[in-house]
């Protein structure tokens, strides 16, 4: 086991569940004199967090400083993320590693209030969180000496922590019959463990504490919609609301249609696949609407080349890379992109799918008059083919040089093998 010597006080980023929990005790017991200090952060975790100061200090904290962050989480994480239209892998919002570099940027500052030498995290060293948290301790201060438990002691599984904490009186809501990894916030619930560890077999329904499954969805459709200003959420069904608010009102109306659900076997950064299942109706939601929007205010190129960026984004969120010049600079690009993207677009939630249905905007690219066929102002249909020409011509240049050394051009020559001898 790797020490830090000297170490006086550290702040550790406390949740309250089943890992942080045991933390508390371990340090103290490996840290003799050591002075611990609670960090948690309210970003949108559907749970009463009034008793983790007293849980925390029961298990040996001095003190437990806890910071509602959800405006701030909405504002400057969730729509930023939004606005990139980074998913990872096709699937996964992200809502897990949008939240990691805003928890730790704010236990730095509790850190630095405090006095504190130290700061640790309940993260595994088999995951992306570790990664996540120690790069934003390194950006923000890397004089900072970081502890990790899970990387130091010897428990390996959560079966072994329910022991420990059960050893230290630390009182914890897992079983080893509930075994479930979780993590909330406004923008998800997601899951792992259990037979989550086998991607073979279904995750059973159960296990979903947001969102109803499709079949159980309500036979009858909901539509809804959401207004952007600068690519921002603005409004849910007319009605103006604060950035968490929205996502809050989004996620009570996409989970009772089974919206926004998510299976994905994802390639973590350390190296290893892990199985997932995620629950995101608002954020599916608002992904869903804002795409429709920039379909009808984006221009070919810009959408293209920021689909582009999109990847790279996801990969920085995804990697714990929020506080580097690139993701600073794709912002500035991203910023530049929504300044039209003004409107509002209506979406039908059913059975668990997020279905158009319709999107208008004053800043709209889409114009009818422009479009028609026969309409000459805008568009002479003669000239295309003088556009094809050009759009071809490096095909044409091929084709003749093939020609003149073959006789044929390479896409003309018959291939015999698929020919039957009689």
């Amino acid at each position: 086991m790797t020490k830090h010597k000297d170490i006086k006080k550290i702040v550790l980023a406390y949740s309250g569940g089943l890992d942080t929990s045991v933390i508390v005790p371990w340090l103290k017991e490996h840290y003799p004199g050591v002075e611990v200090v609670c960090f948690c952060a309210n970003i949108g975790q559907r749970e009463d967090l009034s008793g983790v100061p007293n849980k925390a200090i029961a298990s040996g904290a001095s003190k437990c400083v806890v910071k509602d962050l959800r405006e701030e989480f909405a504002k400057d994480y969730l729509f930023k993320l939004l606005k990139s239209g980074a998913v990872y892998e096709n699937k996964y919002l992200l809502g897990t590693s949008v939240a990691r570099p805003l928890i730790a940027t704010h236990q730095v500052h509790v850190a630095e209030a405090e006095g504190a030498d130290a700061v640790a995290h309940g993260a595994t060293g088999k995951g992306n969180d570790q990664v996540r948290f120690e790069l934003t301790f390194t950006a923000l201060n890397p004089r900072l000496k970081v502890i990790a438990p899970w990387r130091e002691w010897e428990i390996r599984s959560r079966e072994d922590a329910i022991a420990y904490a059960k050893k230290h009186n630390v009182p914890v809501t897992a079983t080893v019959k509930s075994i479930y990894s979780r993590d909330e916030n406004l923008w998800h619930l997601s899951h792992e463990g259990g037979i989550l560890e086998n991607p073979a077999q279904e995750p059973e329904e159960a296990m979903y504490q947001w969102s109803v499954s499709p079949e159980e969805a309500p036979d009858k459709p909901e539509y809804v919609e959401v207004t952007f200003a600068s690519g921002e959420p603005i409004a849910v069904n007319g009605q103006k609301m604060s950035a968490a608010s929205i996502i809050e009102r989004l996620n009570d109306i996409g989970s009772p249609h089974g919206v926004g659900r998510v299976d994905l076997v994802e390639n973590r950064l350390v190296g290893m696949k892990s199985h997932g299942v995620y629950e995101t109706p608002g954020g599916s939601i608002l992904v869903a609407a804002h795409r429709e929007l920039e379909s009808i205010c984006l221009d070919r190129e810009t959408m293209h080349y920021k689909q582009i960026l999109a990847l790279k984004y996801a990969d920085l969120v995804y990697n714990g890379q929020w506080y580097t010049p690139l993701r600073e600079a794709l912002d500035a690009f991203i910023d530049s992109t929504q300044q039209t993207v003004d409107g509002t677009v209506k979406l039908k939630l059913y059975k668990g799918n997020i279905i158009s249905a319709g999107r208008w905007s004053n800043n709209s690219m889409y114009r009818e008059d422009f479009a028609t066929f026969g309409k000459e102002d805008v568009y002479d249909q003669s000239d295309a083919e003088g556009f094809i020409t050009l759009f071809g011509l490096p095909m044409k240049v091929h084709a003749m040089m093939d020609i003149a050394a073959q006789g044929q051009t390479r896409y003309n020559a018959p291939d015999y093998s698929k020919f039957k001898r009689d």
